[in-house]
C-alpha cells in the first residue's frame, strides 16, 4: 500500500511491449531501511495542445450527448475509477501512472470557442467532465475548468458539472450567474459518509462533510443540484444508501442516483490488490457480490444493464435507492437546460456579468 494513492501497483499497458518489473534487491534495501521506493514518486503534469476538446458520447447510458474533458488522468486516485483503462492509450499505465503523470490540456478554453464558432453548432449541454474530474486538485494551480467555464457563460452554452471536490466553490460566481438563465446542472458524487472508508477509496478527494457543505451552498444559489452515489459496491458501503440520501436531501440535493461498480479492462488488477490490502477479511465476499450483479462476472459491458447490473443483489440496491428517494426526494423536479439563449459573435467578444 502506498500512502495517499488508490492503486499500489503498474499494471502491465495491453498496447505496449514494454514490462515494468521491479527489482526484488532493490525493494528488500528500500525496505530493510524503512522507505518506501514509491513514496518519493510525486504527481507530474504535461502539458499539452489537444486537437479537439468536445466528445460525442456514443453510449445510451449516459443523458449528454457530448463531454469535455480539460485533464487526462486524476489526482484523486480512486480505486474503482473506470478512466483508469483509458490511459492506456497515452502508453502509460492504468496503475499509479493515471494518478502521477496528469496531462493537462492547455488549450482547452481555445478550442472550446472555436467549437461553439462552428456554424453546426446548436448549443447542447456539454458535460464536464465525464471521464476525469474537472475539479481534481490540480485544477487549483492551472484553473482551466473556471476558464471554460467563462467561455460557456459567455457563449450562453448549457454545462453539466459532475465532480467529488469542493474546489467548485471557488466558481459559485460563475455558477450562479449560469444558474439564473438555466445554463447548469451539477452532480456531486458521494458514494460513503464513512471517513475511514472514504480515506482508502478516494485518497485524495473531498471529504463528505466537505461535499455536504457544497450541496449546500450550491443549494443556496439556487443551482439545481443532485448526488451521485457511484459506484455502490455490495459489501463495502450499499449499507449506507439510506444514509446518503438522507444527508443529501437535508444539505440541499434535490435528487439522488446511483451507479453499480464494474470492474472492466485492468480495473480487477488494481481494484483487486486494493481490496485484499485494506478489508482482507471480506475480500473475497465482495468480488463475490459484485459478481452477482454481473451474470457471475465482475465486468460488465453491455448497455443499458453495466450501470445497475442484474439480479438479486442488484435489485435489492435498486429497491433501496427507489425507497430513498421516495423517503428524502418525494417531490424531485426535472430540471432541463436552457439551449435556447446560445449565441455566437463572429470575431466579437461579450461580457460575462
Amino acid at each position: 500500500m502506498i500512502k495517499g494513492r488508490g492503486s499500489s501497483n503498474n499494471p502491465q499497458n495491453p498496447f505496449s511491449k514494454d514490462q515494468y518489473q521491479e527489482d526484488p534487491e532493490f525493494l528488500e534495501h528500500q525496505q530493510s531501511i524503512g522507505e518506501d521506493p514509491q513514496a518519493d514518486q510525486k504527481t507530474t503534469y504535461t502539458l499539452v495542445d489537444a486537437k479537439s476538446i468536445v466528445n460525442p458520447v456514443h453510449s445510451p447510458d449516459i443523458g449528454h450527448k457530448w463531454s469535455l474533458n480539460p485533464y487526462q488522468g486524476c489526482e484523486h486516485g480512486c480505486s474503482y475509477c473506470y478512466a483508469r483503462n483509458s490511459h492506456t492509450y497515452w502508453s502509460m499505465n492504468a496503475g499509479l501512472d493515471f494518478e502521477r503523470k496528469i496531462m493537462v490540456k492547455q488549450n482547452a478554453p481555445v478550442l472550446l470557442r472555436k467549437h461553439f464558432d462552428k456554424k453546426s453548432w446548436q448549443g447542447e449541454a456539454i458535460m464536464l467532465s465525464g471521464n476525469t474530474d474537472c475539479y481534481q486538485p490540480l485544477e487549483r494551480r492551472f484553473g482551466i475548468t473556471r476558464e471554460l467555464l467563462k467561455v460557456f457563460l459567455e457563449y450562453r452554452n448549457p454545462v453539466g458539472i459532475i465532480s467529488k471536490n469542493a474546489l467548485m466553490e471557488r466558481d459559485l460566481d460563475i455558477l450562479e450567474e449560469m444558474g439564473k438563465y438555466g445554463l447548469v446542472k451539477v452532480a456531486i458524487s458521494l458514494n460513503s459518509l464513512d471517513e475511514n472508508l472514504r480515506r482508502k477509496l478516494e485518497p485524495r478527494t473531498a471529504s463528505a462533510k466537505k461535499r455536504l457543505q457544497l450541496i449546500s451552498k450550491l443549494s443556496e444559489r439556487r443551482i439545481p443540484i443532485m448526488v451521485m452515489a457511484a459506484p455502490i459496491i455490495p459489501g463495502l458501503n450499499s449499507h449506507e444508501i439510506f444514509e446518503i440520501a438522507k444527508a443529501s436531501a437535508e444539505a440541499g440535493a434535490q435528487d439522488i442516483s446511483y451507479i453499480m461498480v464494474r470492474l472492466n479492462g485492468q480495473h480487477q488488477e488494481i481494484f483487486n490488490p486494493w481490496l485484499e490490502n485494506h478489508y482482507p477479511d471480506r475480500a473475497e465476499k465482495v468480488r463475490s457480490l459484485i459478481r452477482q450483479t454481473h451474470a457471475g462476472q465482475l465486468n460488465d459491458s453491455q448497455f443499458g444493464q453495466r450501470m445497475k447490473g442484474s439480479g438479486q443483489v442488484a435489485e435489492q440496491i435498486q429497491q433501496s435507492i427507489k425507497l430513498a428517494k421516495k423517503k428524502f426526494f418525494p417531490n424531485p423536479q426535472k430540471v432541463e437546460y436552457n439551449q435556447s439563449l446560445f449565441r455566437r459573435m463572429p470575431g466579437g467578444q461579450y461580457n460575462l456579468f
